[in-house]
């Protein structure tokens, strides 16, 4: 998919209705107040050597960049909010509501533009090293944590 179609996907997402209840259908997840969708994703690597994982590994962060930069064009230059505490944060108990719960256990950080009253929300994620990168997009009018 280029930059113009996820582009695309984002400007669907502003604009769809949130659900009453929390679902995952296939490459989406979405649930009161939020939706995240899958852009783009990468091979596996759980027969790699490590060379296929470097190379994917550059393919989705020229992706993701150029969506960065599609998206800074449009709405100004994003926040970049690290997510490893609030990770920490579920460790010792607190609740995170949705996106957020689902984001820290996939990615460290996301940049996050304010487009009226809600958040779009851009990353890498990936669960394990043997595990496919994915190119993430999300909007939700739940505040960070």
């Amino acid at each position: 998919m280029t930059t113009a179609d996820h582009l695309d996907t984002i400007d669907r997402l502003r604009t769809r209705e949130f659900p009453s209840e929390q679902a995952v259908r296939g490459e989406r997840s979405t649930g009161p107040g939020y939706h995240l969708v899958q852009l783009s994703r990468t091979r596996d690597f759980w027969d790699d050597d490590g060379s296929g994982w470097e190379e994917a590994e550059e393919q989705i962060s020229a992706e993701y960049g150029a969506l960065a930069e599609a998206l800074s064009d449009r709405w100004g230059q994003p926040q970049v909010f690290a997510l490893a505490s609030t990770l920490d944060r579920v460790f010792d108990g607190e609740e995170i509501p949705d996106p957020w719960l689902e984001l820290c256990n996939i990615t460290d950080h996301v940049h996050l533009w304010r487009v009226e009253d809600r958040w779009l929300v851009v990353c890498v994620a990936q669960w394990d090293k043997e595990f496919p990168f994915l190119l993430m997009a999300g909007v939700t009018v739940v505040d960070p944590p």
